[in-house]
This record gives structure tokens, C-alpha cells and sequence, in this order.
């Protein structure tokens, strides 16, 4: 087996600004290198092919959340009391005080309301024609998600931001990260407060939590931690997909024109956005145990960092990984994680992306650039941070 001075060796920082907007061709010469890569930056072991992603994460009880996922100790300790930084029993107790408001039954419920919020926000967009794609993607998740949680009207208009540096500070400890702190302070300050003085919606997630909490079956200390824990995910992996798609259809006429005359492929669609732009560039994992991965001795107490970003554009098992195409049949893709920490509120991100697209096929025409796009910085969220765009209405 390769001890790890036999393992390939990349060099350059894959979390330097440039390559956070530009991480493709890190990615690309990860995968070349082999299925499984030493960093020496960052002291952990890339993972950048699907077979070897998709292992790891089915395999939990090796490759164990309970220690963190951030490429930081300040990061992962800060994080512990949440499903992300939990196992096993612990981890399956967290999700399961919420899990109903998750279901598909429970989704599907609020499918009326989504669509009409969908149709609403279109056609606003519509009316002003040129729009920035990035505000037109966050107006839904902005509008669901925090209802669903339970957040008072009052501070709402700072989840965007603190939501985004709750994901920021989970990479290394660089400057993205440290920039991010008072933002990821201020959420949880937020959350402290909106849990000790119980100002949650009423028939909420949160009031949810505060009740079991009473009932005794969490400690009232678990409940901001959790009430953040769904809310950073839902809103930044949603508002990274939808305005994903609006770049990818505004660039590639003739996917937009195949959805518009087939609108069955919508779910395929929102697979093949979240395959070819992944909304979770990576998570570490701690190996809990001596271990094997493609034939590299990893020891007890290393870190793997599980590139979904990359696996997804891997050729060993897409074919032409490069080209967006929505006939694809994308429903492995992993970027929404895979397994037991697989993304809770994928449903949830799909219901609101396809409430969009089927929103958006009624009433515009074409969706065509007005100027070039602007990736965000962001450690771990990969998303569009402007988008110019002109909507042409049907």
C-alpha cells in the first residue's frame, strides 16, 4: 500500500482566491494525479474522484463527522452540537427531531404555495427585465426557508450574509475564513437570542425544537446550533442552484429551448445543475480508524477532504463531464453529499429549483447575459455573487 510519501503531491492552495472562483482546473489536475491526493497545505488527503467520494461517504463509521468537516479546529469546534458535526446515534437523534417537516408527504404539501411564490417572483423579474440573476435566485429560499425555521421578521434581512459565512469559516483557517468569523458570530448571537427569548413562528422547525427541548428530549443549548443547522444549507445550496441555472440556460440557448418543449425533464435538470455546478465544493472527514482507499494506507486520526465538486466532473464516470446537458441522467450526482449527512434539506432545494424552472419555462421567452457574470469567495458554497440578465418574455 502507498505510505504517504509515495502518495501523489499537489502543491498549489485549491481555497486561494483564484481558485475559489476558478476551481475547475484544480480539480482537474487533482483527478489526474490519482484517487487519492496529499496536500500539503492543508495536511489532509483530497479525495477528487466519484468512486472514492462516494465510498467515503457511505462508509461513516470510518470516516466520521463527529470531529468536524472544517479544515480548522476552530472552525469544528465551534460547530459541535449540529447533525454536520456529529455520528451514529447522536447524529440520527438530531435529524430525527425535525425530519417530519422534511418528508416528501410534508413537501409535497407545500408545493401550491411554492409554485404560487415561484410565479410571483417571476413575474416581478419579468416587469423589470434586466435583473440580476443572483437577487432573483435568492427571493424564493429567502421567502421559504425562513418561515419553515421559524426566524421572526426582524433580523432577516442579515440570514443571506450570515448564512454564507456559516460555510466560510468551514475551510481552512485563511483569509476567507477569518473575514467570515464576526458574520458566523453574529448568526449564532442571532440564533441564541431568537431561542432564549423564544420569539420562533409559531407551528415552526424551531418551535418544534424549543418544544422537545421542554419535553426533555434535547437540551435547550442544542437549539440555536440546529435552528442554524437548517437554515445556512437550505438557503445557500437553494440560491447556488437556481442561480446556477439561470446562468447555465442564459449560456446554453438550446438546453433552455429542449426544457421549454419538454418540461418533463425538469428534476433530470436540477440533477445535471447541481452535477456540473455544485453548489458544496468539499468537507473534511476524520479516518477514526486505520484504513484503505484505493490502495493508500490512511491512518487513524488523518483527514480526507471529499471533493463533490470535482467528482462530479470526474470522466471515469460521466461521460463528457464538461458539457451541461439535461437529457444526462444525473441522479448520482453528489452535490448534495451522499449518505448518512447527505444534505437534509435537498428536498427542499429541489422543490423551490423546480417551482423556478417551471416558473420561468410559462412566462419567458429566452434568458440571455447583459454582462458578465461575477463568481462570490467562498471556502466551501459555490455559487454566482452577480448575474446580469435579461428576460425575454414569452
Amino acid at each position: 500500500m502507498p505510505r504517504r510519501n509515495e502518495v501523489p503531491v499537489y502543491r498549489p492552495d485549491i481555497y486561494s482566491p483564484q481558485a475559489i472562483l476558478d476551481p475547475y482546473p484544480h480539480y482537474a489536475k487533482l483527478r489526474e494525479l490519482g484517487p487519492v491526493v496529499w496536500l500539503p497545505r492543508h495536511r489532509a488527503y483530497a479525495l477528487p474522484r466519484y468512486a472514492e467520494c462516494k465510498a467515503v461517504l457511505l462508509d461513516d463509521k470510518t470516516f466520521v463527522s463527529g470531529d468536524g468537516v472544517a479544515l480548522n479546529p476552530i472552525a469544528n469546534r465551534l460547530s459541535r452540537g449540529t447533525t454536520l458535526n456529529s455520528d451514529g446515534e447522536d447524529h440520527a437523534r438530531r435529524r430525527a427531531l425535525v425530519a417530519h417537516r422534511l418528508t416528501p408527504r410534508a413537501l409535497r404539501a407545500m408545493r401550491d404555495v411554492v409554485d404560487r411564490q415561484a410565479a410571483e417572483i417571476v413575474d416581478a423579474a419579468l416587469a423589470r427585465r434586466t435583473v440580476d440573476g443572483v437577487e432573483v435566485a435568492a427571493a424564493l429560499p429567502a421567502a421559504v426557508v425562513p418561515d419553515l425555521v421559524g426566524w421572526p421578521v426582524e433580523g432577516r434581512e442579515n440570514l443571506l450574509r450570515w448564512g454564507a459565512a456559516t460555510f466560510d469559516i468551514l475551510g481552512p483557517l485563511n483569509g476567507q475564513a477569518v473575514r467570515a468569523v464576526p458574520d458566523s458570530l453574529g448568526m449564532a448571537r442571532f440564533a441564541h437570542t431568537v431561542a432564549k427569548q423564544r420569539k420562533v413562528l409559531p407551528g415552526s422547525m424551531g418551535d418544534d425544537l424549543l418544544r422537545a427541548a421542554d419535553a426533555g428530549e434535547l437540551a435547550h443549548a442544542e437549539c440555536p446550533a440546529l435552528m442554524i443547522d437548517y437554515l445556512a444549507p437550505s438557503l445557500d445550496t437553494t440560491l447556488s442552484a437556481i442561480a446556477s441555472a439561470l446562468h447555465l440556460f442564459a449560456t446554453h440557448p438550446g438546453q433552455w429551448q429542449l426544457l421549454k418543449d419538454d418540461p418533463g425533464l425538469i428534476p433530470n435538470a436540477v440533477n445535471e445543475i447541481v452535477r456540473y455546478e455544485s453548489p458544496l465544493r468539499a468537507f473534511s472527514r476524520k479516518v477514526a480508524r486505520d484504513a484503505e482507499v484505493a490502495g493508500t494506507a490512511l491512518s487513524a486520526g488523518s483527514r480526507v477532504l471529499v471533493l463533490y465538486a470535482s467528482a462530479n466532473r470526474d470522466a471515469l464516470e460521466w461521460d463528457d463531464p464538461d458539457t451541461f446537458d439535461i437529457r444526462r441522467d444525473a441522479a448520482r450526482q453528489l452535490g448534495f453529499g451522499h449518505g448518512t449527512h447527505g444534505c437534509a434539506g435537498q428536498g427542499l432545494a429541489r422543490l423551490e429549483t423546480q417551482a423556478m424552472l417551471r416558473a420561468l419555462i410559462a412566462r419567458v421567452d429566452r434568458i440571455e447575459p447583459a454582462g458578465p457574470p461575477e463568481w462570490a469567495r467562498n471556502n466551501i458554497i459555490h455559487r454566482l455573487g452577480r448575474l446580469p440578465l435579461e428576460l425575454i418574455p414569452a
